[in-house]
Order: structure tokens, then C-alpha cells, then sequence
């Protein structure tokens, strides 16, 4: 039976989750402040963690940092917080998903599924050798998740190093922007595109600003593409 822990101080929402979860055949902790879920979390090591953002004594945001330093435990994050950036922090701290307040339990019951799933798959994943992706001055070591450009290390999130392994495995072909929702994030994905948007802003910061050169370009009405090119403008 797959274990999931609730990290919520609003206790009525708490209690719904845990009589929910319940009643799907999973294994319910609960903790009511982020000090208290992230011992629970390390002691427990649960199968899966509900995270509200705005927690008393540590927030959902540093909880989900310390947690990644020794957990890939996935974690889903509530935020009552409609804003692109706090959604964007909390997937670079390395929460693998996150639900908007109100939610429908149904949706949230699906991002559970869906996480719980890719982790059984990688888990079952037999051992590979070193994997490098190579596109031009570009490269990802997918083993440790390091990328270089002309053989300098960049500092990738874990969602950019994803978007852009997608985008590079897809080499000179577009990708549309609910592809990659639906591929990176995982879940077949409604509304908030923008936020690829937002990380297609930090990847070309990160390499096409920083070591003048082009390899992510914009395809107007479709969404992306990505080929090297040693191009100094700007698109």
C-alpha cells in the first residue's frame, strides 16, 4: 500500500485529503507545519508528498529543498497562490508538480497517479551506461543531469535541464508548447502555457545570451525549435 504524506496547516483541508486518500487504498500521514513535515518526510520516507506552500515554522518552498538533498520522494505542491513565479519556485526547488487552490480532487488524484507512476518507472529502470545528449557546443550528461555549453558547466533547474533535453532530442523539429507541458511536466496540461514560456526565457539567458550563440528558436503560432547555429543577434 503506497504511502502519502499531507503537509497542510488549513486542518479541514488536511482531513478531506487524508478521508480521500483513504478511501482510494493509500496510506495517509499528516503533518500541520513544514518543521513536522519534513521530519516526518525524512523519518517515514513516504511514497509520495503532498506540500502546501504557505506553511507556519519552515515554508512548503524549504521544505522541498532540504527534502532534495537526500529524497527524490515526489512531491506535489498546494499553492493558493495563482502566480506564474511561485509555481516556477517551487518546481525549481524540485517539486515534481503543483495544484492551484480550489482544486478538484479528481485533478489531484490524477497528478498523484501520474507521479507515482513515473517514479515505479524509473525505479524498475534497468541500470544504464552514462548517457550524453550533444547538440553542437551544447551537451547534457543525463546521468548526473549536468549540461555544458563549449564545455563549461551551467547551473540547470531541474525543470530546465528537462525542457532542454526535450527540446535537443527533438533537434530541428518544433515542438509545441503542450507538448512539452505534457512530456516535461508529465499530465495532460490545461491553461498556464506560459510558464514553458518562462523557462524557454531562462535556458536562452543561460546559453544563447551568455555564449552568444542560437540554438532555441521561436516558431511563431507552434512553439519551438532547437538548432545550434553561431549566431551574435538576438531573435
Amino acid at each position: 500500500m503506497a504511502r502519502i504524506l499531507i503537509v497542510e496547516d488549513e486542518k479541514k483541508i488536511a482531513r478531506f485529503l487524508e478521508l480521500e486518500l483513504v478511501h482510494e487504498g493509500y496510506e495517509v500521514l499528516t503533518a500541520f507545519d513544514g518543521r513536522s513535515g519534513l521530519e516526518t518526510a525524512l523519518e517515514q520516507d513516504p511514497d509520495l508528498l503532498i506540500l502546501d506552500l504557505m506553511l507556519p515554522e519552515l515554508s512548503g518552498i524549504e521544505v522541498c529543498r532540504r527534502l532534495r538533498h537526500t529524497s527524490d520522494v515526489p512531491i506535489i505542491m498546494l499553492t493558493a497562490k495563482d502566480d506564474v513565479s511561485d509555481k516556477v519556485m517551487g518546481l525549481d526547488m524540485g517539486a515534481d508538480d503543483y495544484v492551484t487552490k480550489p482544486f478538484a480532487i479528481e485533478e489531484l488524484l490524477a497528478r498523484i497517479r501520474v507521479a507515482m507512476k513515473k517514479r515505479r518507472v524509473r525505479d524498475e529502470a534497468p541500470e544504464k551506461p552514462a548517457e550524453v545528449l550533444s547538440c553542437g557546443p551544447v551537451t547534457l550528461e543525463l546521468d548526473s543531469w549536468q549540461a555544458k555549453v563549449k564545455g563549461e558547466p551551467v547551473a540547470l533547474t531541474k525543470k530546465e535541464f528537462d525542457t532542454l533535453k526535450y527540446l535537443m532530442e527533438h533537434e530541428g523539429k518544433a515542438v509545441t508548447r503542450d507538448q512539452l507541458m505534457n512530456e516535461v511536466w508529465g499530465y495532460d496540461y490545461i491553461g498556464d502555457s506560459n510558464i514553458v514560456d518562462v523557462y524557454i526565457r531562462y535556458l536562452r539567458h543561460k546559453i544563447d545570451d551568455t555564449y552568444r550563440i542560437k540554438t532555441i528558436h521561436t516558431i511563431r503560432s507552434v512553439g519551438y525549435l532547437f538548432s545550434y547555429e553561431e549566431d551574435e543577434a538576438s531573435e
